[in-house]
């Protein structure tokens, strides 16, 4: 099995290059996703961790995706390279 890279910034799974988020220079970035990150800047740059888990939480919801998935998804987003600096500035 493959690693798979994960978002440092919701955990989304980044199985295709479609699903990377791009740098100011227009390259794939390969810490971020689309959704979190375009043009080297995160799209909400001042949303904090609290606000990722809860939109995280109905992505996956709305997915039918298993408690236990979710439940994963939300214990490790603070241990991802965004909200690790978060933490840091705190």
């Amino acid at each position: 099995m493959s690693n798979i890279n994960i978002c440092q910034s919701c955990s989304m799974p980044m199985e295709k290059p479609e699903l990377k988020g791009t740098n100011k220079n227009g390259s794939k970035n390969d810490e971020y996703c689309i959704y979190c990150y375009q043009d080297g800047a995160f799209i909400k740059p001042n949303m904090t961790l609290d606000e990722m888990k809860k939109l995280v939480k109905e992505q996956m919801s709305r997915m039918k995706l298993n408690d236990h998935l979710v439940t994963r998804a939300l214990n490790a987003l603070p241990h991802l390279k965004r909200w690790k600096v978060e933490a840091a500035v705190q």
